[in-house]
């Protein structure tokens, strides 16, 4: 399968460089450019293209208005080409909001890194947001028989660890949960260090629990999630009912700042058996290993379905590994959570 890729951008160079990168890549097609936001809804009406690259500031129509307009009139994957700035962070939230399913910086300093990053990214939005059902059914069976086994148990922590499409779940189920939440949260959402901030101000000013972005030896309060900060990895330490988080850099090789992996195994050495993962939407499979390792301590381990998912990649995962005690739609999780 052939991908068709429509290019949004007001740069006549940038849109250029996009279709040399895009049309290189033998999976991948450019089938129009557009040069605003108004030209991008009717070129996705008219190309039916498999995903967009957009742009966030252009004239006429800027790319979160564009984003809206496709989503109404024809939701295909976009894919939001970001400055690495507070503002662009900011933006950028917003178009996530308004149906963006994932962001990429707006640099290219490598460009042979920078090339395939894009492009496998465009791929993997297309090809990986719908996959197979019968697979989903079978986990869910198996999720179903591991429940009653972990039910009604002391709880001490809450670890969620999410992706692509991550914002928009976290915000929908943290919303969900009132003031007096009992339990300290731990919120690993894959993002650059220049996003995190802006991301837990947003999710604070939206929910009635108390969200910040963690510092390191911060001890954990109930009724407060702390997100991990982007570019580094986050460690639980102390002792039950002393309980610190730990900032550390981690090292060049580490694919994911922060790993869900990294933080569970920090907490399967503390508290597994009293502390409730959540794996939501998201490529790929960190949060399967650490999963594991929690399950098999006796912590309980949810993971998001398929049908709400953005991308069921990570909570596929978990549900494949056979360690999800319940597979549990976006709106349910709150819920659950709240009835705790």
């Amino acid at each position: 399968m052939t991908v068709k890729v429509l290019i949004v951008d007001d740069s006549a160079f940038f849109r250029r460089r996009l279709t040399d990168f895009i049309n290189d890549d033998p999976r991948l097609e450019v089938v129009a450019t557009a040069s605003d936001g108004k030209e991008a809804v009717e070129l996705a009406s008219t190309h039916r293209p498999d995903v967009i690259t957009m742009d966030l500031e252009m004239p006429v129509m800027d790319g979160i208005a564009a984003v809206r307009q496709i989503m109404r009139r024809r939701p295909t994957p976009v894919l939001m080409l970001s400055t690495w700035t507070t503002e662009g962070a900011k933006a950028t939230l917003d178009a996530l909001e308004a149906g963006a399913m994932d962001f990429l910086p707006k640099r290219f300093e490598n460009l042979a890194e920078s090339q395939k990053k894009l492009c496998d990214r465009i791929y993997e939005l297309v090809t990986n947001a719908r996959p197979s059902q019968a697979a989903h059914l079978n986990n869910e069976s198996t999720a179903r028989a591991n429940t009653a086994s972990r039910t009604h148990k002391k709880l001490d922590l809450v670890v969620i660890g999410t992706s692509t499409g991550g914002p928009v779940a976290l915000q929908k189920v943290l919303s969900q949960l009132p003031a007096s939440f009992p339990y300290p949260i731990i919120l690993l959402q894959h993002m650059p260090a220049t996003f995190t901030p802006s991301f837990a101000e947003r999710l604070n000013s939206q929910c009635q629990i108390r969200v910040k972005e963690a510092a390191n030896n911060d001890t954990l309060e109930a009724g407060v999630a702390y997100l991990a900060p982007g570019g580094n990895q986050l460690e639980l330490k102390g002792r039950t009912g002393r309980l610190y988080l730990q900032i550390e850099r981690g090292n060049e090789a580490e694919t994911y700042k922060p790993s869900i992996d990294v933080t569970l195994t920090s907490v399967s050495k503390i508290c597994p058996a009293s502390t409730l993962t959540i794996i939501l939407t998201g490529m790929g499979s960190d949060g399967c290993e650490g999963s594991k390792k929690m399950h098999a301590l006796g912590g309980s381990v949810w993971a998001q379905d398929q049908q709400t998912s953005t991308i069921y990649g990570m909570p596929m995962a978990v549900a494949k590994a056979g360690v999800a005690d319940k597979i549990l739609a976006l709106n349910d999780i709150g819920h659950q959570l709240a009835a705790m």
